[in-house]
């Protein structure tokens, strides 16, 4: 591979790579605003100046101040280039740290700090801005404007996600660039020029499109900000922890933003997997979080003939044990919205079940019913995990819907349901038949299969455990433990150890890894893709 050099360090490069992007690949971070590498080039933030010597020198002339004489003379300074714009050639030499650059980015801090609000104490973006990063890198001095600052629109609605303060916008265009090259809607543009610049909606629109919140997640100051995040946390509270997107079967990379202090989620963000998700995520995807908290499920429930009473989750387990005892020919409904943890624990103890009972095995799949995909991320398989559960169980059983089982305890081939999850297509009432048929549900979060079962026991959430899931391609994604589960409150997988303890069935896991071990063992074979670790 060829290779060139920044500030004396050899590194190598693809071909066609400008410099900033060979960089970018190697961790090295030039200074930038408008750059992006998921976007095309503008060039227009001038932050990433850099000096070429390798090539032949342009001067400039320029007026210097002399000290001796006091006055200014004149002198010549080498033209600097804009590292996202110029391609590597090898051999190059780059230098990003000379007094020359340095001098530079010090210079397009303070233009772009001129008419700056002072907002740091109130803005979103405080704590992960580039501007305030930047200033403390390059500039680290106060502004030598005296005059009023020129003002302009605040807290423009944009849409029904997106709030816009035209005072904090550098002009860097990325919205623009996202909007029109990703999204194929170019519902923004920029109008005036100079200081009086301002991002607008086109004429009779607003941004409403599946990727708004990724126009804010591009904007790299304060200018754009969500209105699901707005004034709700500051993000130096805030912990990160790889994740993936439980929304549908892509399995968007994701960093999960939680507060240590409160146990909360409060955003997710993309995290850049170029195989997977490039560096996006759809809105509903970033707003997925909220089901970490919403709807939860946090009591064990038994259906007592009229409705439901609250019961210990000890009470509820002891429940799941008297109920499977009892039941010679059990359905198992697997979740196309669980990990493969959970997934792989309940078809184990179903396997133990059946064969210390003589009886058919029995697999149903509960899943969503789709929703509209797109060419961009959105898959039209809004489960996570469909390729896991098919992966579970591979050749020997193939899961059937929903509607099946219901036909299936109607004609007495059923008489106990084992499930996972709260989602499906199918509603409550066609699934109340479960209800009289000894039916054990294990969720999280209320929805038709909970709303349908005889004894319902509480389990944790993806943010509340770690785990895998498969997506589309057959690559196997890991996410990680965020947040603690409430008190008392234990992952499927754990739970289902449980159960099987309490019926004195012994499963041959003991820990995550080697449930994640004995998995892997069994789904290898019938999937393809890469198998990824969790992050450190």
């Amino acid at each position: 591979m060829p290779t060139f050099k920044i500030d004396g360090k050899e590194i190598p490069f693809h071909p066609g790579d400008t410099i900033i992007r060979a960089a970018w690949r190697q961790g090295i971070e030039i200074p930038h605003y408008c750059w992006h590498p998921g976007l095309s080039v503008a060039a227009n933030c001038r932050m990433c100046l850099v000096e070429v010597r390798s090539q032949r020198p342009i001067l400039l002339p320029v007026l210097v101040w002399d000290e001796k004489k006091k006055e200014y003379v004149e002198a010549t300074k080498t033209k600097l280039q804009p590292a996202c714009q110029v391609e590597v050639t090898e051999g190059m030499e780059v230098i990003t740290q000379s007094p020359a650059v340095q001098q530079a980015q010090a210079a397009v801090q303070e233009f772009l700090l001129l008419n700056h609000p002072v907002d740091c104490p109130i803005c979103d973006q405080a704590g992960e801005c580039k501007l305030q990063d930047y200033w403390l890198l390059y500039q680290k001095r106060l502004k030598r404007k005296e005059t009023e600052p020129v003002h302009k629109p605040k807290a423009v609605r944009f849409g029904p996600t997106i709030v816009y303060d035209a005072e904090r916008c550098i002009m860097c265009t990325r919205c623009i660039r996202f909007c029109k090259e990703i999204v194929g809607d170019p519902v923004l543009d920029m109008r005036e020029r100079g200081n009086k610049n301002e991002i607008v909606l086109a004429p009779g629109r607003e941004l409403d499109h599946d990727y708004t919140l990724m126009t804010e997640h591009v904007c790299p100051v304060g200018a754009l900000t969500s209105r699901d995040f707005r004034f709700k946390a500051r993000v130096w509270f805030l912990r990160t922890v790889p994740g993936i997107c439980a929304g549908c079967a892509t399995g968007c990379n994701c960093w999960v933003d939680y507060d240590p202090r409160h146990q909360r989620v409060y955003r997710l963000r993309p995290r850049d997997n170029e195989e997977v998700n490039q560096y996006w995520m759809c809105d509903a995807g970033m707003l997925s979080y909220r089901s970490f908290h919403e709807g939860r499920i946090l009591t064990g429930r038994l259906w007592d003939g009229g409705g439901y009473t609250e019961i210990s989750r000890k009470e509820a387990v002891a429940h799941a044990v008297r109920l499977l005892e009892s039941r010679k020919a059990l359905a198992l409904v697997l979740s196309a919205q669980a990990s493969n943890e959970d997934n792989y624990a309940a078809w184990r103890l179903a396997q133990l079940l059946w064969q210390h009972k003589g009886a058919t095995p029995q697999v149903y799949m509960a899943a969503l019913g789709g929703w509209k995909g797109d060419r961009i991320l959105r898959n039209p398989d809004n489960n996570p995990n469909r390729a896991g559960v098919m992966a579970i169980v591979g050749n020997q059983a193939q899961p059937k819907g929903l509607h099946e089982l219901v036909r299936a305890i109607r004609e007495g081939q059923a008489d106990g349901v084992l499930s996972l999850g709260a989602l499906t297509a199918e509603s409550v009432e066609m699934l109340e038949v479960l209800r009289g048929k000894a039916h054990i549900n294990l969720s999280s979060n209320i929805g038709p299969l909970p709303q349908s079962a005889t004894v319902v026991v509480p389990i944790a959430t993806f943010a509340e455990t770690s785990g895998s899931f498969t997506n589309a391609k057959g690559m196997v994604q890991f996410f990680e433990q965020a947040i603690r589960p409430p008190v008392g409150i234990r992952s499927g997988w754990e739970t289902i150890l449980e159960i099987a303890k309490g019926m004195r069935l012994e499963l041959p896991i003991r820990s995550l890894a080697e449930l994640q071990r004995a998995l892997m063992s069994h789904t290898t074979p019938t999937v393809s893709g890469t198998l990824r670790a969790p992050s450190s």
